[in-house]
């Protein structure tokens, strides 16, 4: 189906403001997942706004969700034996996150739990 650049741009708008997610525009409008991405793209660059960053990190100590960067006023009331410590957290959690899974408790208690019905083995 063809649309206009005005409702492409509104479909853009729509998904850009979180109003409808791109699988909804898709089922809505009939269009793929990707164009609808490209039409958010579109009114995005357009009106000169900035992507949108919605991924968070999972914290390796308590699994509570941080945001991916911290404030200037927390890092620096942070000593450097504690920033290299969640530094080396973040990046354990990370690589865990990258190969599928989550780690829940410390030490003898540790349990595994996968992101999806795959094994981990």
């Amino acid at each position: 189906m063809k649309y206009t650049k005005e409702e492409k741009l509104d479909i853009g708008r729509r998904i850009y403001d979180d109003e409808i997610n791109r699988n909804t525009a898709s089922e809505m409008y009939e269009i793929s997942t990707n164009t609808a991405r490209e039409y958010m793209r579109y009114y995005r660059d357009l009106n000169h706004l900035p992507p949108k960053n919605k991924k968070t990190i999972a914290s390796y100590a308590d699994n509570t969700v941080i945001a991916p960067a911290m404030g200037m006023n927390e890092l620096e009331s942070m000593t450097k034996d504690e920033l290299i410590r969640e530094l080396i957290k973040v990046r354990i959690n990370e690589s865990r996150l990258k190969k599928g899974y989550q780690v829940k408790e410390d030490g003898v208690n540790k349990k595994y739990i996968p992101l999806d019905n795959r094994s981990i083995k």
